[in-house]
């Protein structure tokens, strides 16, 4: 079959993303009467998020905003927004940018990651660190409890969350500095454990998340607008949960720092041996102002590019939209997959296009760089050994693979054959975890900058 292989396969990932971005995937969540109370001058509309795709969805909402609210209401919050958080701003928490408008008016502040941003008139958008929480994160954190604290029953809080918001909205629970937090934050990414429980562990440490904001910010009517990046689409997992009911327990929070031989702080320690640590449970009444969607999802994102397959004539199977495990063992079961499809036609006739998302993980134990989508290439590259016929790629849906500069990689026959010229041993840089060396040098990286969103990881295999 006469068809570019590369780009078809860019052309499915781009599909994916565009699906996942907030552009006009917000509107229908939003009830009228929220914008009925703000012609009307009632109330406070008030919006924090966090997440790499924190700041479009803010500029959606602006958008939103202007088209459904009087212009002059608009234009005055525009006038008192501003865009980034000053240096001044960083030393003080002194700025009146964001809590003196009143009534009728949209304004608030998101944190999103560095170089993640969008333009926002009346909505603050600020940069911190990600993976890893930094001093900036901690001080949005700062802002967003005295902001949330001060609401009314006649008052709005609108939520913009999305994949990344953990780290990004980092307020340590009482007694627990930033450095620690930052230490076990990092013990945890290199442990291999899933997001489920790392975000459990972030919860209890928290002074937000694990449902805190909705608990602070009641009774005002808080409404949460959500991009799935977990597998499972749970809300509670979700940049862990800030307005969302938690089921975990600070016990299930220390059993796994235990089981990956997480150091602990002693002040972390005692922290989650109080029952102050616990996140806020369903039954709590602040649960009854509480409305909770997700405005895209991973599922929804592979289903645009299986169609967009389907519409240039490839068979489109999509084999989860929630895979979990390590990195190079599912890359293994893709490959075994798709040596029975070469060699047999089983389970499916060529040429098809084999689709999956969720998360993956990387138990870190050598000292390479790469993320989860170059390592699962890695591995699916040493299992298929440049087998005629197939392609792959695979890249996380926000355009950052782990803490690298690329979205992720492409393998074709062509890859193996110019490593095996290059004398490159994919077992040794697999077993250093430095599958980012490797492509590089068999000039495989794909390069798309952020993409203000968040779905989660993208693979596809084209097997032709």
């Amino acid at each position: 079959m006469d068809i570019d292989a590369k780009q078809f396969l860019r052309t499915l990932y781009d599909s994916a993303v565009k699906q996942a971005l907030p552009k006009g995937n917000m509107a229908a969540y939003l009830p009228d009467t929220l914008f009925t109370q703000a012609g009307n001058k009632r109330g406070r509309t008030v919006v924090i998020g966090a997440g790499k795709a924190a700041a479009s969805m803010a500029q959606e909402l602006e958008l939103i905003w202007r088209q459904k609210v009087p212009a002059n209401l608009s234009s005055e919050a525009s006038s008192k927004a501003v865009s980034k958080f000053s240096a001044a701003a960083k030393q003080s928490h002194d700025s009146e940018t964001v809590v003196e408008s009143t009534g009728g008016k949209l304004e608030g502040l998101v944190v999103t990651r560095y170089g993640h941003t969008a333009a926002c008139d009346m909505i603050e958008v600020i940069e911190a660190s990600h993976p890893v929480p930094d001093a900036m994160g901690m001080a949005v954190g700062e802002r967003v409890l005295e902001l949330v604290s001060g609401l009314n029953e006649e008052d709005t809080l609108i939520c913009l969350i999305s994949g990344g918001g953990s780290a990004l909205l980092s307020l340590p629970a009482p007694g627990i500095t930033l450095a620690e937090k930052q230490a076990i934050n990092k013990s945890l990414l290199r442990s291999g454990a899933a997001i489920d429980e790392m975000n459990c562990v972030r919860k209890h440490l928290s002074a937000l998340k694990g449902g805190r904001v909705a608990k602070l910010a009641y009774p005002a009517q808080v409404i949460t607008l959500a991009i799935s990046d977990v597998p499972g689409d749970d809300l509670s997992v979700i940049a862990s949960g800030p307005t969302v009911p938690d089921n975990t327990t600070r016990f299930d929070a220390l059993a796994i720092l235990e089981r990956y031989k997480i150091d602990i702080p002693a002040s972390a320690f005692q922290w989650l041996n109080q029952p102050e640590s616990e996140t806020v449970k369903p039954n709590d009444p602040c649960w009854s102002r509480c409305q909770n969607h997700l405005i895209a999802t991973p599922q929804l994102a592979l289903e645009a590019a299986a169609a967009d397959a389907e519409g240039m004539g490839i068979s489109a199977y999509i084999l989860s939209d929630s895979m979990e495990g390590e990195a190079r063992d599912v890359a293994k079961v893709h490959a075994s997959l798709a040596r029975q499809i070469v060699s047999h036609q089983q389970p499916f006739q060529t040429p098809c296009v084999l689709i999956s998302g969720g998360e993956t993980t990387v138990t870190v134990k050598g000292e390479g760089r790469g993320g989860r989508n170059c390592e699962f290439l890695l591995s699916l590259l040493n299992e298929l050994k440049g087998l005629h016929r197939v392609y792959a790629i695979a890249a996380d849906t926000d355009g950052i693979d782990g803490v690298e500069d690329n979205a992720g990689a492409w393998v074709t026959p062509e890859t193996w054959a110019r490593a095996q010229a290059l004398e490159l041993n994919p077992d040794s840089y697999l077993d250093n975890n430095n599958s980012y060396a490797f492509f590089e040098k068999t000039q495989s990286l794909i390069f798309t900058g952020p993409t203000l969103t968040n779905v989660n990881d993208f693979r596809a295999i084209l097997i032709v």
